[in-house]
């Protein structure tokens, strides 16, 4: 089970960091991504961590201002949100998935598992 949090309202040019935590103890072995949908929208790619977390990929509508990491103890992955804009309004979900059929994974359907999804708001 994946949970997210950390969602909220924030100003254009604020920061959030959401964060997704994942029951079970093999977290290390799986690829974590975070996914957003905005209403009327379809799900949208956001990044994407590979299961030691020493790589990344994002996509060009957040590169350089969000960043991915994760916490194999914790069994935790984060996205810290910079410079946020009113199109990143959605909700965010955090995805899991255990096996690795490409690089980077940027589709929904690579992905196994799925949070209930975070709020989050940017106002102009």
């Amino acid at each position: 089970q994946l949970a997210e949090s950390g969602g909220g309202l924030v100003q254009a040019g604020g920061s959030l960091r959401l964060s997704c935590v994942a029951s079970g103890q093999t977290f290390s072995s799986y690829i974590m991504g975070w996914f957003r949908q905005a209403p009327g929208k379809a799900r949208e790619f956001v990044s994407t961590i590979n299961r030691s977390g020493d790589s990344t990929y994002y996509s060009d509508s957040v590169k350089g201002r969000f960043t991915i990491s994760r916490d194999n103890i914790k069994n935790t992955i984060y996205l810290q949100m910079d410079n946020l804009k009113p199109e990143d309004t959605a909700v965010y979900y955090c995805a899991a998935a255990r096996l690795q059929t490409a690089w980077p994974m940027r589709n929904w359907n690579q992905y196994d598992n799925w949070g209930q999804g975070t709020q989050v708001t940017v106002s102009s």
